[in-house]
């Protein structure tokens, strides 16, 4: 089991052989523009891919499957459409695979509990994308618990500390749990992404499993830099648990 992070929440999954590419953002540096609800003036993602155009293709003909959360610009953009095989299997939650249809893509597989994907058990998840209104305003989002041997590893997706994530956790125990931080605020209401305390909260409830951050340093409403959560996990001795990859760092993870 292998996990490589290309930027935000787009991330390579290698599980048995098999490699899922995971909420793809593939536009160039500024490629989808401002965020809604903001007042930063930053043009959107705000770093580049860790790859040329030309490895990024070479990239994409190494995936096997293609995974959705939720169609928000930073986990689905207009490049995604473009670039990706129209063919690829593409796993995704039911509420959102007419949509993904329209855009041309012909193996479409929905997701409304469990789906098996080879020698890949999949299970869709919940969260909590925020709280009030900009919840309100950020819709549904989902997740995936991905199941092989006697091997979990939970995808959160965008979502803060919730009952939902706690639920998932419970029920799954799993080894590995990749999560969207950054804590990601608009210019209302209180951040939709995980914050440091809550990567805290997940650490101490899910004290067996090991913590991936991601959703750092790529879209501008995340406020938590790396470098800021370096210096959190170190001071709640944290580093040997929860985990920071640099874009287009590949790291091994350790199953039975």
């Amino acid at each position: 089991m292998k996990i490589q992070l290309w930027r935000n929440a787009t991330l390579k999954l290698t599980i048995n052989g098999i490699n899922f590419l995971i909420d793809p953002m593939l536009g160039k540096k500024g490629s989808f523009g401002l965020f809604p609800w903001t007042e930063d003036g930053k043009m959107n993602p705000i770093v580049d891919l860790p790859f040329t155009k030309e490895e990024l293709v070479y990239q994409l003909e190494d995936i096997d499957a293609v995974m959705v959360t939720h169609l928000h610009p930073d986990h689905w953009d207009d490049d995604a459409t473009k670039l990706l095989n129209k063919n690829i299997p593409l796993i995704c939650p039911n509420e959102i695979a007419s949509q993904i249809r329209s855009f041309g893509f012909s193996n479409v597989n929905e997701i409304a509990d469990f789906l098996s994907f080879g020698s890949i058990g999949i299970h869709l998840t919940s969260g909590q994308h925020g709280t009030g209104e900009i919840g309100h305003k950020m819709g549904k989002v989902y997740g995936f618990v991905l199941s092989y041997l006697n091997n979990n590893i939970y995808i959160s997706g965008d979502t803060i500390w919730c009952k939902e994530v706690q639920s998932t956790i419970n029920k799954y125990h799993p080894k590995h749990i990749v999560i969207a931080g950054g804590a990601a605020t608009f210019s209302f209401g209180n951040p939709v992404t995980m914050t440091s305390d809550d990567i805290k909260n997940i650490a101490s409830f899910a004290n067996e499993s090991k913590i991936w951050i991601t959703h750092l340093e790529a879209v501008s409403p995340c406020k938590e830099n790396r470098s800021y959560l370096k210096e959190f996990l170190k001071l709640f001795s944290l580093e040997k648990q929860c985990f920071i990859l640099e874009d287009g760092e590949k790291s091994d993870l350790i199953i039975n």
